[in-house]
């Protein structure tokens, strides 16, 4: 059954930093008009990037960065008053933007009324059992007579009891309001990783039983994500794999990292409709990491062009830096606030690119909930196409030192570039597109093509051969001593075999490939995110170069148009 995510973008606010708050709670005067009210002056904004969400950070009342919440109830007042959110909240929802919270249900900050009641009472107070750890026997880091437990060993961060009913009642009871009150359509949960599964899946049942398309979503970091995202607990969670696999396959101009990821998670999660993003409030913006710059198009493209949601960190569209910085203010760089009519060296370039890709998610259900086929992989150019219903869309990107043309087959006569309106004629189902470099294609049928305000009438045909000529050869860089071994392109004859009984790694073993070209194994390495073993080696021909590829494809034996043989063979000194 489809789900309202599934046509969606997000827009991803860090409010205290957004608005221009103080550090502290306690700092925060004069405020006649609420600051929150500044998300209003945003909403054309926001609908001419085509976001149809807004992911607010934490809004509710805390001592300092929103984490550390104080009253689940209650807005901290240095964005403004619970009516006033409301108000926002209504807007965005006249304009068709829903409206996501971020809900931080592992711990409250120490001014929490429990905490003070604590403080207070000692072993007396009614709420001592609302909390992780409590004991009565030690002393805590800020000198209360107990102790207890902090998240992550930051004692600012209190943790909750998620096993005493009344906590649980006490954070179901701010969730009904929020529903009720502010019209929220779904959750983020902070640390989700750090939820008991019991409380998730409560959580589950219970905003299921308010609003049946309720949409849940837990960050998480590492681990098998299925774990936590599936029919009882959450709906999706945060894609840190593909984040790092994103902007690291094109640091290292190596399309193979994100084409493992990404296959990787649709054998393994099937269809947990995961939520994609470049940068967040807790990482460093994509233009701080990338290598050049002139690959954050091709970036977003992917990321658009992936199953699941894509995200948009506030600012980010215009290609703002920020890096993270040390010590008590190491967020504050990645958290600004942003004035709309005045962004220091704003990339209009860039942001058209994401209004576009927002406009073409709107229109293409096969980018919306498609089926994921990898078509054409090199180190720095990719195709691979998104298919629902018959339906097919390619997604083509290229970071390679000039242009390069993809050949593939293709059902359609014509093939439109959604991003750039451009038309090329296919021959006798045999397309031959060119991406220019550092850019990218959404390339879909012609005939059926949305209609896109950047769509134009320019046809690209390509050159037909004359009777009994052979077609111009594919344009290739130049040919070096021995071609550097790459992993098979599909449907080239040649299939994987699985390993033989009893056919080991040899670590310093010398191996030649199918190919041709030796290599040295140096190691074998765990994926940090996957556990699963991959074979570090290093070719000693031409130029070294270390490569990595899993253990069971690099044993494994390949059929070679009918030849069956070693992927890699071992050659005993």
């Amino acid at each position: 059954m489809s789900h309202w995510i599934e046509k969606t973008s997000i827009y991803h606010i860090y409010p205290l930093g957004f608005c221009g708050c103080e550090k502290f709670r306690s700092e925060a005067k004069d405020l006649e008009k609420g600051r929150i009210l500044k998300v209003i002056e945003w909403i054309p904004h926001l609908k001419e990037l085509n976001m149809n969400a807004v992911y607010f950070g934490p809004v509710f009342e805390s001592f300092e960065h929103g984490y550390d919440t104080t009253d689940y109830y209650t807005i901290d007042k240095r964005l403004g008053t619970n009516d006033e959110f409301a108000y926002v909240c209504e807007e965005l929802h006249k304009n068709g933007i829903r409206v996501i919270l971020d809900g931080v249900f592992n711990h409250v900050g120490r001014d929490h009324f429990a905490f003070k009641d604590l403080q207070q009472n000692g072993q007396g107070s009614r709420y001592k059992d609302w909390f992780s750890g409590v004991n009565f026997g030690g002393r805590s880091p800020y000198g209360d007579n107990f102790s207890y437990e902090g998240w992550n060993g930051h004692y600012n961060l209190v943790k909750l009891n998620l096993w005493n009913n009344e906590v649980v009642e006490h954070l179901f009871g701010a969730v009904k309001m929020w529903i009720e009150k502010f019209g929220i359509d779904g959750i983020r949960f902070d640390a989700a990783d750090c939820l008991t599964d019991d409380f998730i899946r409560r959580i589950h049942g219970f905003t299921r039983s308010i609003r049946p398309d309720f949409w849940l979503m837990g960050e998480i970091i590492h681990g098998q994500y299925n774990r936590w995202a599936n029919q009882d607990m959450f709906d999706c969670v945060t894609n840190y794999q593909c984040y790092k696999g994103i902007y690291s396959s094109h640091n290292d101009r190596n399309y193979f990292e994100i084409a493992h990821s990404i296959e990787y998670q649709m054998g393994q999660y099937g269809n947990i409709y995961m939520y994609n993003f470049l940068d967040n409030h807790d990482v460093a913006r994509l233009m701080s990491v990338l290598r050049n710059p002139a690959h954050a198009q091709c970036c977003y493209t992917m990321m658009y062009g992936m199953y699941g949601v894509p995200s948009i960190y506030y600012g980010s569209e215009f290609g703002i830096y920020g890096a993270k910085g040390q010590g008590a203010d190491a967020d504050r760089a990645i958290r600004p606030c942003l004035d709309l009519n005045n962004i220091p060296d704003r990339n209009d370039e860039l942001l058209k690119h994401i209004s576009k890709l927002g406009a073409i998610r709107m229109s293409l259900p096969a980018i919306q909930s498609g089926s994921y086929a990898k078509m054409d992989l090199k180190n720095q150019t990719f195709l691979f196409k998104r298919e629902l219903n018959g339906d097919t869309a390619y997604i083509a990107l290229n970071i390679s030192d000039g242009d390069y043309t993809f050949r593939f087959g293709t059902q359609y006569g014509n093939l439109t570039d959604l991003l750039s309106g451009r038309k090329f004629a296919v021959n006798g189902g045999n397309a031959e597109i060119t991406v220019p470099q550092n850019k990218s294609m959404i390339l879909v049928n012609s005939d059926t093509a949305p209609k896109l305000e950047n769509i134009s009438e320019e046809i690209v045909v390509p050159e037909i051969p004359k009777s009994g000529e052979a077609p111009a050869p594919a344009e290739e860089p130049a040919p070096q001593a021995v071609q550097p071994e790459q992993p098979e392109p599909q449907n080239d004859g040649t299939r994987g075999l699985g390993v033989p009984d009893g056919r080991k790694i040899v670590i310093g073993g010398h191996y030649k490939h199918f190919k041709g070209g030796d290599y040295v194994v140096l190691n074998v390495a765990k994926d940090h995110e996957t556990c699963e073993e991959q074979v570090v080696y290093m070719q000693i021909y031409d130029k070294p170069t270390v490569w990595v590829r899993p253990l069971k494809m690099f044993l494994e034996d390949v059929d070679d148009h009918g030849n069956v043989k070693p992927r890699f063979e071992y050659l005993p000194e």
